[in-house]
């Protein structure tokens, strides 16, 4: 392999059971987190905020974005980017496989300050 080049099998990466429905696997680089998240029907990512900015591409089925000025459902081949600090919850609509790009790095995740993703979701009245 070339100098300054990695190559990651996402299959060699070890994924982490975050609930029943969703699995999580990371790599950092200097700058970015990229994630791959594997994700059932019925998944919720509770309500949350981080200070990176996030692109998400779903690679395969369909999840919807609840955020404060109304939801919004990406679906398989399109992609969603979230500013830094937009509170968003993500429920999953359909069995799921989404890359998530995240600049700076998830320190949170690296530090396992990431317990927001067991926290139950608020329930809808």
């Amino acid at each position: 392999m070339a100098k300054g080049i990695t190559l990651t099998r996402w299959a060699s990466v070890t994924p982490e059971t975050l609930t029943p429905h969703v699995d999580r696997r990371y790599v950092n680089t200097g700058r970015v987190t990229l994630a791959r998240f594997d994700l059932k029907k019925g998944g919720v990512v509770p309500r949350h905020s981080h200070e990176n900015e996030q692109v998400t591409t779903v690679l395969k089925g369909k999840l919807r974005f609840v955020l404060d000025d109304g939801d919004i459902v990406v679906d398989t081949g399109e992609t969603i980017r979230l500013d830094p600090w937009v509170v968003h919850e993500v429920e999953v609509v359909e069995d799921a496989i989404a890359l998530d790009v995240f600049a700076p790095i998830r320190a949170d995740w690296v530090a396992g300050a990431d317990d927001y993703f067991r926290r139950q979701p608020a329930s809808k009245s």
